[in-house]
């Protein structure tokens, strides 16, 4: 059976005659934690006057690109259905990078969970949003790309320098190395430099 569309085309701020339920979401750094109050006025206000019932209401403070443990909990009401739209102050708030944002924006657009963010006025209850969501997942592969060709260089470049990559080798299977290299007098400093094992390591295994 076909499943029903969380937004009809006509009624993006009602599901099935019921006002939609919010779940606002509001993050900030622990050095502008005064902005967070203006976030949550600015949200309840939007929320308001799209006449939504507040289901959930969000605060997270961190810095950079911590982990946000608070919007699991947001993404998990979506889940249960308990919440319709998720709304955020701005893009940044919510995603840690173009990939992490269309990652959940499209576990949302799954669950028939709208998104909104204010400042940027992208709203996914929109057919022109859910276009401009196609145009991030777009700029989400791209990042990906040049991450990939910055460790390819990386990789590059430290094999160009003569560094070994990969896990280290095991000490315990270079024993007979170490041996022939004691018996014609190389110090255990230098084989373990040669060989790239720790000091301990070789007298471990002289011993």
């Amino acid at each position: 059976m076909p499943r029903k569309p969380a937004f009809p085309k006509s009624q993006s701020n009602r599901v099935f005659g019921h006002p939609l339920r919010v779940g606002l979401y509001a993050r900030v750094s622990t050095h502008d934690q005064h902005t967070l109050p203006l976030q949550i006025r600015a949200m309840c206000k939007y929320a308001a006057k799209r006449g939504w019932i507040i289901g959930a209401q969000i605060k997270e403070v961190g810095s950079g690109a911590s982990q946000r443990e608070l919007r699991q909990t947001l993404i998990a009401s979506a889940r249960r259905r308990e919440i319709d739209v998720v709304l955020v102050w701005r893009l940044d708030r919510w995603g840690r990078s173009v990939a992490d944002l269309v990652s959940t924006l499209q576990e949302l657009q799954h669950l028939g969970v709208g998104f909104v963010s204010l400042t940027e006025a992208l709203d996914l209850t929109t057919p022109a949003g859910r276009a401009m969501a196609g145009l991030l997942a777009v700029f989400a592969e791209f990042e990906r790309e040049i991450l990939r060709e910055r460790v390819r260089a990386g990789v590059a470049q430290a094999r160009q320098n003569g560094k070994t990559l990969g896990r280290p080798r095991s000490a315990a299977l270079q024993s007979k190395a170490v041996r022939k290299l004691y018996r014609t007098g190389v110090s255990k400093a230098e084989i373990a430099r040669r060989l790239q094992i720790g000091r301990t390591s070789v007298r471990r295994i002289l011993a």
